[in-house]
């Protein structure tokens, strides 16, 4: 006995099935056709200008090294490309760049009635324009070369180029501000040491003038020889007179007025050796107005003013090498690709952004469809 086949029915549509085709309609292909109708019938062209450049940090050795071609040119500082870098989204940015040209009307010209999407609606607040310089202005940072380039869009070829030309400007002056805050760096803690040693070479040489004002004397050290010179001489008198008296004494009565004359004579030379070694402070006199006193003083004066000479030298040396340092080590921005300007409009891009907002959407009807299958199903 054959088995018979059970009966095949005919596919019908059922009410899931509509509503599919209907969400696709309504989810898909409407939002598609909008999109296309704005993009072909309402978008302003926009013109692109693109710039390119990096930070350079120059670096020459000393002169007698430049004669022999031993320099040193070094690539581009990645600390400074990244401060650049934040720079050109910074708030600072904009409002200089909106200051000198006016990119509030330049972006919003078209008419947000118009171009409500792709245009400024103006006059607005700073971080309004902050948040729409991103859209204009679209930068590429490659942190292994310290590359950057920008891509600056606006209504007009003309004003895009002058907005990329501005936004150069105001990176190399911020870069030229680095390099010179730089510099000062480098050199002001050498500065304060140099002017720090002046100042102490100044007051030591107020001292010992002022000293040699008060005692009248330039260097106390030669009066000071002098002094135990004429000691030494008068010593020397001194032992010839007793050697004199020695010797007359064993010839001459006691009463002799000979005697008498080189007693005198000897007394006469004592006093005077007295009178001088109180002078330079050997002995007996007030130490306050001894030469030995004196001595002392300028010697330590001297010694003070001697210290504060090596000291302004080596302070010298230190600024000028410092600064020479500074000198040789620069960092500029360098433009690799200057400001272009456009010949015909780039954007909007309608054939790319049409084609991603259809694969948005179709992405995202896909998934709820399956969501709902998956609910029903679980049911």
């Amino acid at each position: 006995m054959d088995n018979a086949a059970p009966p095949v029915h005919r596919a019908r549509a059922k009410r899931r099935h509509y509503m599919m085709v209907t969400s696709f309609i309504f989810l898909v292909l409407l939002p598609a056709a909008l999109s296309a109708w704005y993009l072909w019938e309402r978008a302003t062209d926009q013109y692109a200008s693109y710039v390119g450049f990096s930070v350079r940090t120059e670096e020459q050795g000393p002169s007698i090294e430049g004669l022999f071609g031993v320099s040193d040119l070094s690539g581009s500082s990645s600390s400074d490309t990244d401060i650049l870098y934040e720079f050109l989204q910074s708030q600072q940015l904009v409002s200089a760049v909106d200051k000198d040209l006016g990119i509030r009307a330049m972006w919003s010209r078209p008419g947000v009635e118009k171009d409500p999407i792709f245009a400024y609606n103006g006059p607005g607040t700073i971080e309004d324009l902050t948040a729409h310089w991103g859209k204009k202005v679209k930068i590429y940072y490659d942190s292994n070369s310290g590359l950057i380039q920008l891509r600056v869009l606006a209504f007009d070829p003309d004003e895009a180029q002058a907005i990329a030309e501005a936004i150069y400007e105001e990176s190399s002056a911020m870069i030229n501000r680095l390099s010179a805050i730089a510099r000062e760096d480098a050199i002001s803690y050498a500065r304060d040491e140099l002017e720090e040693a002046q100042e102490q070479l100044r007051e030591a040489r107020i001292e010992l003038q002022a000293f040699r004002n008060r005692t009248q004397i330039v260097d106390p050290t030669i009066q000071s020889q002098s002094q135990s010179g004429l000691i030494g001489a008068l010593e020397t008198e001194l032992a010839q007179a007793q050697i004199e008296r020695q010797l007359l004494a064993d010839t001459a009565r006691e009463n002799d007025p000979r005697v008498t004359q080189i007693d005198r004579r000897i007394e006469a030379i004592e006093k005077q050796i007295a009178a001088e070694r109180s002078v330079i402070g050997l002995e007996g006199a007030d130490q306050s107005a001894t030469v030995a006193d004196l001595v002392g003083q300028y010697e330590a004066l001297a010694a003070d003013l001697q210290f504060a000479q090596e000291a302004y030298t080596a302070a010298r040396v230190a600024f000028d090498s410092a600064r020479n340092e500074a000198r040789r080590q620069s960092r500029y921005l360098a433009a690799h690709v200057p400001p272009t300007k456009a010949e015909r409009a780039e954007y909007p891009d309608r054939v790319s952004t049409l084609t991603v907002i259809v694969l948005f959407l179709f992405v995202a009807w896909a998934f709820l469809v399956l969501v709902a299958y998956a609910l029903r199903d679980r049911r």
